[in-house]
Order: structure tokens, then sequence, then C-alpha cells
């Protein structure tokens, strides 16, 4: 099989799983639930991914290492405390908009996962507390705990993103960023 087949093939079971994981839980769905939305066979799927779990945990990390990526880049991106934060709720914003399946995959899946991160390895969470304990040391924050800064920040985004899932807000998030770059700013700047 040539390799451009088995990376498509690959990236199809990915999109699939996600999806599914999504739409029944991690624990609802079966590999046979994958493989059949893929129209593979679970054979076919086992070349793939080792089982059902390392399929979860695979594609887990690929996405969580790429969120904090993305989160490193956009904060590095603003020239003040104030823009990384803004910078970072609507990048948040506009990757759960870009996919709202795969968002919510990892906000789902997240407990089940973080625990099997190497130490080390880059999370969204180490990437706004550094923003925060960046903006402490350059006296754009108060002094304050920085993890329970970093759980307000991401709470802003989180907290509207789990509403949308379940229908209590709309879809996108974008025509609520400011929003919540207000509310964010707001939960960190004064103490």
């Amino acid at each position: 099989m040539p390799r451009h087949r088995f990376v498509d093939t690959r990236d199809r079971i990915e999109s699939a799983a996600i999806h599914l994981f999504v739409e029944k839980s991690v624990g609802g769905t079966t590999v046979r639930d994958i493989a059949g939305r893929v129209e593979l066979s679970e054979g076919a799927l086992y070349r793939h991914f080792a089982s059902k779990d390392d399929l979860v945990w695979q594609v887990f990390e690929k996405h969580y290492v790429a969120l904090a990526d993305d989160i490193r880049r956009l904060a590095g991106e603003a020239k003040t405390t104030k823009g990384r934060i803004a910078a970072i709720i609507r990048g948040c914003c506009r990757a759960h908009d870009a996919d709202p399946t795969l968002f919510r995959f990892l906000l789902f899946t997240q407990h089940g996962q973080l625990s099997k991160l190497s130490p080390g390895t880059p999370t969204p969470v180490d990437a706004v507390r550094e923003v925060i304990v960046a903006g402490m040391r350059a006296g754009d924050l108060p002094e304050q705990d920085a993890d329970l800064a970093t759980a307000l920040v991401l709470g802003v985004v989180l907290q509207p993103v789990t509403f949308s899932a379940y229908g209590r807000l709309p879809a996108t998030l974008g025509p609520i960023a400011e929003r919540l770059v207000a509310a964010a700013w707001n939960v960190v700047a004064t103490v």
C-alpha cells in the first residue's frame, strides 16, 4: 500500500473516531463502530492503531500538543500581557469554531488522558500559565496564585464550549469572543 494511502486511511480513522467519541462517548464507541464509519474491517483498523485506547491516546496527544503550540504562538505574537490573553481567548474561539467536534473531544476526554502525558510535554494549561507568570513578573498583573489565574482564564473559554456542546449557547464562539476576552482579563487583572 502506498504511504499516502496509509496516511489518508489513518486520517479518516482519526476523524471518524473523534466524531463518534463526541457523539457516543469513548466508552460508548466500539472499534466496530469506528471501522464501520470508515468502511474498513476491524483488522484493517488494527493495522493503524493497537487498540481503541491507543487510538484515543494518539489522537488526544497529537491535537492537545498542537493546541498548546498554537496558544504559545498566539501569545508570542502579542506585545502585552493583556494582548497575549486576548490572543489566546480569540484563538481558542477560532479553534472551536473551525472544528467544534475536535475541540469537544479534547475537552471531554482530557481527564482520562492527561495522566499519560510525559513530563515536559507542552500543554495548553502550561502555555496559559506561562503568560500569567510572565505578566506578574512584568507588573502587568497583580501577584496571585498562578494556577488559579490559569484556571480562571481557561474556564472563561471552556465553560462556554461546554454550554455550546449542550445547546445552551450558540454553536460558534466567535460572536462572543470579545466578551470572553474582557471577562478573562477582568478575572486576572483584579484580585
